[in-house]
């Protein structure tokens, strides 16, 4: 799978929040799992751009999780529960 097949995963957070930075690292950790079948991309939450798109797809906690702009998980999940929810797509 290329990169313009991949499914899109996106993450808001911003860069105070503890409980981003445990969700950045399990998701460094899971998704080499899944070699090039997902994409991902972090937006701060509170730049003007990363403003404009939570309150577009109704992003009101950080962290946020978003497969193919779709709200997944609004806190850390457990890690079984991102590969359950990964290994579903």
């Amino acid at each position: 799978m290329n990169e313009r097949n991949a499914i899109k995963i996106e993450m808001f957070y911003t860069l105070t929040c503890p409980n981003c930075k445990i969700m950045k690292r399990l998701i460094s950790e899971v998704l080499p799992d899944f070699g090039d079948k997902f994409s991902f991309k972090k937006s701060l939450a509170n730049s003007p751009i990363g403003m404009y798109k939570t309150m577009k797809l109704g992003v009101t906690t950080v962290p946020t999780l978003l497969i193919d702009n779709k709200i997944i998980f609004k806190s850390v999940p457990t890690k079984e529960e991102l590969l359950n929810k990964l290994s579903s797509y």
